[in-house]
């Protein structure tokens, strides 16, 4: 595929590039790492993920509209206000679960390589115009406890812990971090992982999933969550007087996956392609599950949030460090609709080896917000998990897609969304002006990444040599 992308990203989170893809006759598509662009649509039948055949279309995203979306992924909610409470219903990790993608398990190797992994999850609640987005992220864990000065002399400068972040209703903020990763853990090769901040007196915190009464009997704060389950309480440090925080957070909901990233009843895809499994274009990124259903519980600066199939969505990144810069846009609630729609769009100023790094971006689409945006942390190279990105949850979105004629002009509608509650991220910089930047691939890379390399299956062949996190 051949296309060309001039992205502009300029303050206030307006973001314009083009694109020009192939769509299947389902009406979805999806594109490899370099072009960090993901859509699902389903207006007829079940949706068939990454389907390649069919025709050629091109889309563009304006952000014109202030339309007040309804979700196109909730089902009607019960009515929870009066007196009816939603309990959500734990159901433990299945063994080769439907729609686990590669890359779902914890990537460290146990090296003192720079190292970071980052999960996000989100849910939207359209009845109520909120989101919150949970992040956790652990740094550096080959050193459990803050580096001595033998150890900094011996392996530079590392910067080691656990954070929880959400950005919550209101966009308002809280974080909890510890410079220590001892309770800790994640699973190799799945999406399940937890940390205890504070354990109760003379019981052992967890090292693995478990059963919610059994968290909450052994973990004061922390987290744990999987592909159908998340639950915590966290407490806000006091390092974040630069926004509007809340002291506490406590959730608890369950999740049913309706898309990962593949077609719906086929083996799940890499987002970032084959060459994901190796330590290079860093950080890597992988689309964990691009749309599904949430049903539980959200308590959040004073107010109790009740919510029944709410839209939701997970992705993860890992590596060294983020990008020196980026943008970020992510929506799966949409009005006009007549099916499914999961957006989630990306591109930063990434690393390369030996220090050299490249845009790396393809999409047009233009999100603005009049929201100035939560300032958020990110792992960064320089400072650890440091203040480095600005997001909100109320970003406007115009999404219009069509085919393309023979002679390049549009031809017939396919799509027409907006949103009014997309999450949208500028991160790194400098962002005193527009970023204005063309991607390309080398020929050999392209082709590469084109490779029908079914990675799974050749470490199937040597399991023990499979590496983490695959």
């Amino acid at each position: 595929m051949q296309a060309y992308t001039s992205p502009r990203v300029e303050q206030g989170f307006r973001m314009s590039s083009s694109v020009m893809a192939t769509i299947g006759s389902t009406g979805s598509f999806k594109f490899s790492e370099s072009l960090n662009y993901e859509l699902f649509r389903n207006s007829q039948g079940p949706l068939k993920q990454g389907d390649r055949a069919g025709r050629r279309v091109s889309f563009i995203c304006n952000s014109t509209s202030k339309a007040k979306p309804t979700s196109s992924m909730a089902v009607e909610q019960r009515d929870i206000v009066n007196g009816s409470s939603v309990s959500p219903v734990y159901l433990p990790t299945p063994p080769n679960r439907d729609l686990r993608t590669p890359h779902s398990g914890y990537h460290f190797d146990g090296s003192t390589r720079r190292f970071f992994e980052g999960w996000y999850f989100k849910v939207s609640i359209p009845e109520k115009k909120q989101s919150f987005c949970f992040m956790y992220t652990v740094e550096n864990p080959a050193f459990p406890r803050k580096l001595n000065p033998v150890e900094e002399a011996q392996f530079g400068r590392l910067f080691t812990g656990v954070g929880a972040q959400i950005l919550g209703a209101d966009d308002k903020y809280i974080c909890q971090y510890s410079e220590e990763s001892r309770n800790f853990w994640g699973s190799r090769h799945e999406l399940v992982l937890g940390n205890a901040f504070t354990a109760r007196t003379s019981l052992q915190p967890p090292s693995k999933e478990v059963p919610p009464e059994e968290f909450n009997r052994k973990v004061l704060e922390g987290f744990q969550v999987s592909p159908l389950w998340n639950q915590g309480f966290i407490c806000d440090d006091g390092r974040s007087n630069y926004v509007e925080t809340v002291k506490t957070a406590r959730w608890q909901y369950s999740t049913r996956p309706i898309y990962g990233w593949g077609n719906v009843g086929s083996k799940q895809k890499s987002t970032a392609g084959w060459l994901a499994t190796f330590p290079v274009f860093e950080p890597h990124w992988q689309i964990c599950m691009a749309a599904g259903l949430s049903t539980g519980w959200i308590e959040w600066d004073g107010e109790r949030f009740e919510f029944l199939d709410a839209p939701s969505y997970s992705e993860k990144n890992w590596g060294g460090a983020f990008p020196r810069k980026w943008f970020w846009i992510q929506c799966n609630v949409f009005e006009g609709a007549s099916g499914e729609v999961a957006l989630t769009a990306a591109g930063g100023l990434r690393q390369l080896p030996r220090e050299n790094f490249e845009n790396a971006a393809l999409v047009e689409l233009e999100a603005t917000t009049e929201d100035p945006g939560t300032t958020l942390r990110a792992p960064t190279r320089e400072a650890g998990l440091a203040p480095a990105c600005k997001d909100t949850c109320y970003g406007l979105l115009k999404l219009q897609m069509w085919e393309r004629r023979s002679d390049g002009s549009k031809g017939k509608v396919i799509l027409d969304v907006t949103s009014d509650m997309a999450a949208v991220e500028v991160g790194g910089g400098p962002w005193f002006s527009s970023w204005r930047g063309k991607t390309s691939s080398p020929e050999l890379l392209s082709r590469a990444l084109s490779l029908p390399v079914d990675v799974d299956s050749v470490f199937g062949l040597v399991p023990f040599l499979k590496p983490p996190g695959l």
